[in-house]
């Protein structure tokens, strides 16, 4: 099947008691036994298993070519629960410029617990071969990475990672499986923040986990997702089910109004940089193309006289929205070291943009205008 009906075939459910074209929404908690014991739909208690989240699941394993797909309360619920299933004394390789979040996870959380990591430019391969190390178990992948949209050679990664004997884990939020597929490059799991794009509406928090193979580290992922809880309502469940049926469609258009922006702002006498993986004058131009389809719905600017200047333009919007997040049908914009708090490593200058379905004309005049 061609992706846009691999999504809407994937998110059906066939629905025995009345035949409803739209799932309904379990919102029970615990599921009936028979007089035997025995559990008739393989259900017991919501945390474990309920029908909502195991059709996402089913439906997050197809559209990442996946054997297994796992739905949870967070994006950063996600990826603790990949974090957890390693082992005290354990290193990871985690980017020089990644989604704040994570390494602050590693810092706050798993570092206590002690786990071990390394920050690394991955769009370096000579710099991530050498950070290994005789415990490194796992290498955390983010490309776009966040906030200034480096380039990961995936499959080179990947490749490398696999003869060391680690995993590799990409975070594909930004890319999404409409663009790009880390586990066709030989990633062992995919990640996603799903409160972005899948669900695409700015009104649920979701997270997701992929896995290439239904093995060892599925099975420990499962295991820590049932006992530690962090599980998606199922109301969120369906939220997100109903945003993939239209993922396609919003990602392309997303995605082409962010071409045509970066374009115009690549050019502008006010800005320092654009990063923006499809423009020719970006540095990772070439493994970007040769891993996305398109170079997805997000940039950052890095504005001419600093932090400053930059938080002048953002006050000046009227399009975009002055908000964090991403991937909604909205445009926002914001000044990320602010966001990010006092550990912030992005540069101050720098305004992250999400594209959204707003007319591209007006998303031009907007920042035209505040830029000028």
């Amino acid at each position: 099947m061609n992706f846009e009906t691999l999504v809407i075939n994937s998110t059906q459910y066939h629905d025995a008691n009345a035949s409803a074209v739209v799932p309904p929404i379990y919102l029970s908690t615990t599921f009936e036994r028979e007089p035997d014991s025995s559990i008739p739909h393989g259900h017991i208690y919501t945390r474990a298993s309920n029908p909502n989240r195991n059709s996402l699941e089913k439906a997050y394993a197809v559209l990442e070519g996946g054997e297994v797909g796992m739905a949870f309360a967070s994006g950063q619920a996600a990826t603790a629960t990949i974090f957890q299933c390693l082992s005290p004394n354990d290193h990871v390789i985690v980017p020089d410029d990644a989604y704040y979040g994570t390494p602050a996870l590693l810092q706050e959380i798993m570092s206590v617990w002690g786990l071990k990591y390394t920050k690394v430019d991955m769009s370096d391969l000579a710099a991530i071969e050498a950070a290994f190390l005789p415990n490194t178990k796992l290498v955390w992948i983010e490309s776009p990475s966040n906030p200034q949209l480096k380039i990961t050679d995936i499959a080179e990664v990947a490749t490398l990672a696999r003869q060391k004997g680690a995993y590799t884990v990409c975070d594909n939020t930004w890319a999404t499986p409409v663009l790009q597929r880390p586990l066709d490059l030989g990633c062992d799991v995919s990640m996603h923040s799903a409160t972005k794009y899948f669900g695409g509406h700015s009104d649920l928090l979701s997270g997701a986990l992929i896995f290439k193979e239904n093995g060892p580290l599925a099975e420990k992922a499962r295991m820590i997702q049932a006992l530690g809880g962090a599980v998606p309502s199922p109301f969120d469940c369906w939220l997100v089910l109903r945003g993939l049926k239209t993922l396609p469609l919003r990602v392309r258009q997303q995605t082409s109004n962010a071409a045509q922006l970066a374009e115009f702002l690549s050019t502008h006498p006010a800005l320092e940089a654009v990063h923006y993986p499809f423009l020719p004058s970006h540095s990772g131009v070439e493994v970007a193309k040769k891993q996305m389809s398109a170079g997805g719905a997000m940039m950052s600017i890095q504005v001419k006289g600093g932090e400053a200047a930059a938080l002048a333009l953002k006050s000046k919007v009227k399009v975009f929205i002055r908000a964090t997040s991403l991937g909604g049908v909205e445009s926002l914009i914001e000044h990320r070291a602010t966001a990010e708090g006092v550990h912030s490593v992005s540069p101050k200058n720098l305004l992250r943009i999400s594209v959204g379905l707003e007319h591209i004309d007006d998303l031009i005049a907007d920042l035209k205008q505040a830029l000028e």
